[in-house]
């Protein structure tokens, strides 16, 4: 069909039918833009396979960065299977900052001999949980009660060591 100005223009019946047919100068325009490949929607394609709730869980956790976080909570709560059972019964740990654990023990002879395996402990914790960031880990003895307040302390060296 001719698109020049000598052709009378066609009735709106006509134009509409040859529209909607596709046979109107427009719509074959139309008609020919390539189509792109979307390769997300295709079945088939790879990275199209089901993943299990971990990995989404693993990849959510490593995208927003807490995958550090996540291994000292852990580290914290296994403590017993990284220092041993009889050496948890004996010594919890109780703070993890800037990379140095502080690990409470029931006596002071305890908090000694532990110091003397600190770096078997040490290399055990980086090995199974390197992303927690254990630098260092110290070891505290017990909490003392302190009888240097109140109206009636009495300056002094007080009590030593007498609880461990």
């Amino acid at each position: 069909m001719p698109d020049d100005d000598t052709t009378p223009p066609l009735p709106e019946t006509v134009a509409t039918y040859l529209r909607l047919r596709g046979l109107a100068p427009s719509a074959r325009k139309l008609r020919r833009r390539k189509r792109t490949v979307d390769d997300e929607h295709q079945p088939f394609t790879p990275g199209r396979d089901p993943r299990g709730v971990g990995d989404v869980l693993a990849e959510a956790t490593r995208d927003a960065g807490w995958n550090g976080r996540l291994s000292q909570e852990e580290l914290m709560l296994r403590w017993a299977d990284v220092a041993g059972a009889e050496t948890a019964q004996h010594a919890t740990p109780v703070a993890l900052s800037d990379g140095a654990l502080t690990v409470q023990c029931d006596s002071t002879a305890w908090a000694k001999n532990l110091q003397f395996m600190r770096a078997q402990l040490l290399t055990r914790i980086v090995s199974e949980h390197p992303d927690a960031g254990v630098t260092s880990i110290r070891f505290v003895g017990p909490d003392v009660p302190s009888w240097k307040w109140g109206r009636r302390s009495i300056p002094g060296r007080g009590p030593r060591d007498t609880y461990g």
